[in-house]
C-alpha cells in the first residue's frame, strides 16, 4: 500500500499515511482516524488537501529525529520532521 501525505490548512500540520490508491480522505477526522491520531482542538470536519511528492527513500544512514517535541531522544521512526513529532 502507498503512503501519501495530507496536509491540514486549519492547522498547518502534515501527516503521512498509508491507504490504497483509489481512497481519498476528505477531512481532518478521516486523516486523524487513519493515523491514529487525536484530532486535538481542530474541528474533524476541515478539509485536508492530498500533497503530490516524488517518492520516499530510505536509507540506513537515516539520523534519528531530533525535532522539538520529540523529547530529543528520537520519535523511533527517525524519519519525522519538526512539529510532526
Amino acid at each position: 500500500m502507498p503512503t501519501y501525505e495530507y496536509r491540514c490548512p486549519a492547522n498547518g500540520r502534515v501527516v503521512e499515511v498509508r491507504h490504497g490508491m483509489a481512497e481519498r480522505l476528505a477531512s481532518w477526522g478521516e486523516l486523524c482516524e487513519r493515523a491514529g491520531l487525536c484530532a486535538g482542538a481542530t474541528d474533524p470536519a476541515s478539509p485536508v488537501e492530498k500533497l503530490i511528492s516524488a517518492g520516499f527513500l530510505a536509507t540506513s544512514s537515516a539520523e534519528p529525529c531530533e525535532a522539538p517535541g520529540c523529547g530529543g531522544g528520537g520519535c523511533g521512526s527517525g524519519f519525522c520532521r519538526a512539529g510532526d513529532c
